[in-house]
């Protein structure tokens, strides 16, 4: 069975926008990427899940490595031109700094970074696995900053959506829900 882009059941799901940078030969580059995945603590990987046919496929096979950023909340325009032209044939950086977006250079790696990003990631690549119609690139951390002042923009029913906390349960409903489970303990 296919679950197509766009489709009513897979926009149920709620993502982080990945902004994927990388540098090859189609020059520096960025994309958004709705798969982004944290896969391991120790050693830390993250997985990107990206189109076979994308500039960003080329940029890492040749150069073995990426950026990934988390999209800021303020950040809508740039995920969108990111993800929404392809680097073949745009240079999306230079028209995202035209628009006021900076970028920063990699410390461990020798690709852009976004500037103002939730968090940015440097990667080197560990693993390309493909899966159906996407290609996983599995990167290993090399550095991570992270932008506590900068909350995650996040995709979910075709929109943008910012994240506001929910109450935990309180200290009495934790417990009155462990005594509970434990009159269920095998």
């Amino acid at each position: 069975m296919e679950l197509p882009w766009n489709d009513p059941r897979t926009n149920k799901f709620a993502t982080t926008i990945g902004l994927i940078t990388s540098n090859g030969p189609h020059g520096s580059n960025i994309m958004s990427c709705e798969w982004t995945h944290h896969l391991s603590y120790n050693p830390g990987l993250i997985a990107v899940s990206v189109g076979p046919n994308k500039a960003t496929v080329d940029n890492i096979r040749q150069s073995k490595e990426f950026g990934i950023n988390l999209c800021a909340v303020d950040q809508s325009i740039l995920s969108s031109i990111a993800g929404g032209y392809s680097g073949s044939s745009y240079d999306k950086i230079g028209a995202l700094r035209e628009l006021g977006f900076q970028f920063y250079h990699g410390t461990k790696i020798n690709t852009l970074m976004v500037k103002g990003a939730s968090l940015n990631i440097e990667c080197n690549l560990f693993q390309e696995t493909s899966f159906g119609d996407h290609i996983m690139f599995i990167g290993e951390v090399l550095d991570a900053i992270n932008n506590p002042e900068k909350p995650s923009l996040i995709y979910h029913d075709g929109k943008y959506w910012s994240l506001n906390a929910l109450v935990k349960p309180s200290k009495e409903e934790r417990e009155q829900m462990r005594e509970v489970l434990e009159r269920y303990k095998k």
